[in-house]
């Protein structure tokens, strides 16, 4: 009877890694993928040009569980007025590699210094960052402001917000929390993500490519690792930093957003005070694909002004 009960705690405890194993390699996925790959210090990091050569630079970091496609309707847009578009993945993410080691913002901000070195990008870049990558963004100005122009700060992490319940519960258990979150989050990530199938977008398969990264492996633990990383803990002084710097900052906010609430304006605008802020009405955490012509008309005025 014991070794019944030993034996299945142990089939029970190798479930997430069994359902890990079943999902496929990054290596398989790269041979079909469109655009480049550079080779950093970190692993393959998959990226892709859009717009004319001569064309002002603005780079796109993507959030959390969502690759560079769910830049595809605004930068399609920001093309058609003459911008050259840097999209790439975040590693655990999309096309590119999952390297070892916590998942922090520094982890990400030297992902995107040595693409930025990699394509010879050494100054005058616009910088855009949604949700997560607002703090990779942040994190990667307070320390190469040189190489920037304009910081455009779309929903953006870093100020402090509800990761909710289940990330609460699991964050600081190793091991136990490991285990629910392996087994639990992607449930929780699949049912948000088909709620939102009906909302308008400006890319059509959204909901399909953020429910690809459920079969990919390494993007779980790549997420959990984020939220212990990269999210939980506020970016104070990355954003007191980029004030002195004087840096312009434009942050966007959706007022009906439940993920990054508008509250966390009030906290940015307390660490720079330099910063300006836009709001879209009735705009959820999704609005860079449900709000991309609101978010065009507030852009394009802030990016003219350093043309």
């Amino acid at each position: 009877m014991e070794f019944v009960l030993l034996l299945l705690l142990l089939v029970v405890a190798l479930l997430p890694g069994l359902r890990e194993w079943q999902r496929r390699k990054v290596v398989d996925l790269q041979r079909d993928a469109p655009g480049r790959f550079a080779g950093l210090s970190g692993g393959r990091t998959h990226y892709r040009w859009f717009g004319p050569e001569s064309g002002p630079v603005i780079v796109c970091v993507h959030g959390l569980t969502t690759p560079s496609p769910v830049w595809d309707g605004l930068r399609q847009r920001l093309v058609e007025k003459g911008y050259r578009v840097l999209t790439y993945d975040l590693y655990g993410r999309g096309y590119s590699d999952v390297p070892r080691g916590p998942q922090t913002p520094g982890f990400f901000a030297r992902q995107l210094s040595e693409l930025l070195t990699h394509e010879g990008l050494q100054e005058d870049v616009t910088l855009m960052g949604y949700s997560m990558g607002g703090i990779v963004a942040s994190t990667f100005t307070a320390e190469e402001d040189h190489r920037l122009r304009h910081l455009i700060l779309i929903a953006p992490g870093g100020m402090g917000h509800d990761l909710g319940s289940l990330a609460k519960r699991v964050l600081d258990w190793p091991f136990i929390g490991d285990w629910l979150f392996h087994m639990v989050w992607p449930g929780q990530h699949r049912g948000y993500v088909e709620a939102e199938r009906g909302l308008p977008t400006t890319v059509p398969d959204i909901a399909d490519v953020q429910l690809a990264e459920l079969d990919r492996r390494g993007f779980v633990p790549s997420v959990l690792s984020s939220l212990r990383g990269a999210l939980r803990h506020p970016l104070e002084d990355a954003h007191r930093k980029i004030a002195q710097q004087g840096l312009p900052v434009l942050a966007i906010w959706g007022d009906a957003d439940t993920v990054i609430p508008i509250r966390a304006m009030g906290r940015l605008t307390e660490w720079n005070r330099q910063a300006r802020h836009e709001v879209i009405e009735g705009a959820g955490h999704a609005l860079v694909y449900s709000h991309t012509d609101a978010l065009v008309a507030l852009l394009q005025p802030a990016l003219a002004r350093n043309d």
